[in-house]
């Protein structure tokens, strides 16, 4: 678990990096008088402001559930409940951080290329599909295990109640 979240914290650590920048220098530039974003009345400008905006909030939501596992106390009861969480929502949100990171990959292209080549806006949005689908398959089964030795146990355990003595 600690691995984990120390190795997922780096890749957190370097979405909140780029979204924080991307917030800054928006796509097609400031209006040098006024210094107005120049695409802010394209629809698609709102949706990578947005986007962007999601994106770094999950990924520091992120960096800030894996921190608290690694700067946890480990004790016995930690382990059965509150780290595994902990390791859930990171995750979780981890994922969400990187899925809006490709839509906000995939809006610039389409607002730098959009008159010009459709196409290319097309192609760019369907591969950015692949590290998030990459992502999904490869951390499901750490979810599952986490929330089945989490929640599933618990219940397979737990006194039941006889309804006829």
């Amino acid at each position: 678990m600690k691995n984990t979240a120390s190795q997922s914290m780096v890749v957190a650590t370097l979405i909140a990096t780029v979204m924080f920048a991307a917030a800054f220098t928006v796509p097609g530039g400031n209006d040098n008088n006024t210094g107005i974003p120049m695409f802010r009345k394209h629809s698609s400008f709102m949706v990578f402001a947005i986007s962007d905006a999601i994106a770094l909030v999950t990924s520091s939501t992120s960096i800030l559930m894996f921190l608290s596992i690694l700067t946890s106390r480990y004790a016995e009861n930690d382990f059965v409940e509150s780290l595994p969480f902990k390791l859930m929502i990171g995750l979780t949100t981890l994922f969400i951080s990187i899925t809006t990171m490709m839509v906000v990959f995939g809006v610039t292209f389409f607002l730098v290329f959009d008159r010009y080549m459709v196409w290319v806006s097309i192609t760019v949005a369907l591969f950015a599909c692949v590290p998030i689908i990459l992502f999904a398959t490869l951390q499901y089964p750490l979810l599952a295990d986490v929330i089945h030795s989490t929640y599933g146990s618990r219940l397979l355990f737990q006194p039941r109640k006889h309804m006829l003595y």
